[in-house]
């Protein structure tokens, strides 16, 4: 049914489980293909590393959306968000369906966090508009997420039309919770959360969430159910856990 829409967002922390103490890369990949979404926002995702190429053998050939997109989602794209000497991450999103366009916001609050909105265009077969999806990541700051977030409704305000169905999915690092006021309010969204449990999900750290920090927000569709995917195997591949939900496009 195509109308229907599973979305997963995932903090996948540079490919290592908790602690930096493994590459969990490969259980990853599993992990999430065995959620079945069609859409997946991904933060912390390392588009190129040449010290953990060297290091790990089994370290992936090109970038780490490339990896988990492979045979699955025909489509992925990445926005690098921090450079350093070895290389450089940021988001990524992969879909089954075609994105016919994208860009990466630079969003950086100062310059100790680089930050930015990757943000696409989504063509589903059978629907009017394009859907359009927001991957964040936002900084660990309350100033610098503020600022964040009025980039983020000035971008949406700009450029998606009132009409168009929206998803807006990531790491928001909102452990007070302000988001909602400052996001879903001012632009008519709902988090999936909030819709089937009243309050956003505790997602972090994955062996035992007990803050809320990532987020999934969407408009122009019905909201079937949503989960957290904590606990084993989730608790071995990242510090934070996997959200994802069922949508229907109304």
């Amino acid at each position: 049914m195509l109308n229907r829409l599973h979305i997963a967002t995932y903090n996948i922390h540079k490919g290592f489980s908790s602690f930096n103490q493994r590459l969990i890369v490969h259980k990853q990949r599993d992990c999430l293909r065995d959620l079945n979404a069609d859409i997946v926002f991904l933060q912390e995702v390392v588009g190129h590393h040449a010290k953990h190429a060297a290091r790990f053998t089994n370290w992936p050939g090109g970038s780490q959306h490339e990896f988990f997109a492979d045979s699955v989602w025909p489509e992925s794209i990445y926005g690098k968000n921090a450079v350093y000497e070895s290389g450089h991450h940021g988001n990524a999103i992969l879909s089954r369906y075609p994105i016919v366009s994208w860009e990466n916001e630079d969003i950086s609050a100062h310059r100790f966090e680089s930050r930015g909105l990757l943000h696409c265009e989504i063509s589903i077969p059978r629907w009017a508009e394009n859907l359009h999806c927001i991957c964040v990541h936002l900084g660990l700051f309350k100033k610098g997420r503020h600022t964040q977030l009025k980039a983020l409704k000035k971008r949406i305000k700009k450029l998606v039309p009132a009409y168009a169905p929206l998803v807006i999915a990531g790491d928001f690092n909102d452990w007070r919770e302000m988001t909602g006021p400052a996001v879903a309010h001012a632009l008519d969204l709902t988090e999936v959360f909030e819709f089937t449990d009243g309050r956003v999900a505790r997602s972090f750290p994955s062996a035992l969430p007990i803050l809320r920090l990532d987020r999934i927000y969407v408009r122009g569709f019905h909201i079937e159910n949503a989960s957290v995917h904590h606990g084993r195997p989730w608790s071995k591949t990242s510090d934070h856990a996997a959200l994802s939900t069922s949508v229907i496009r109304r």
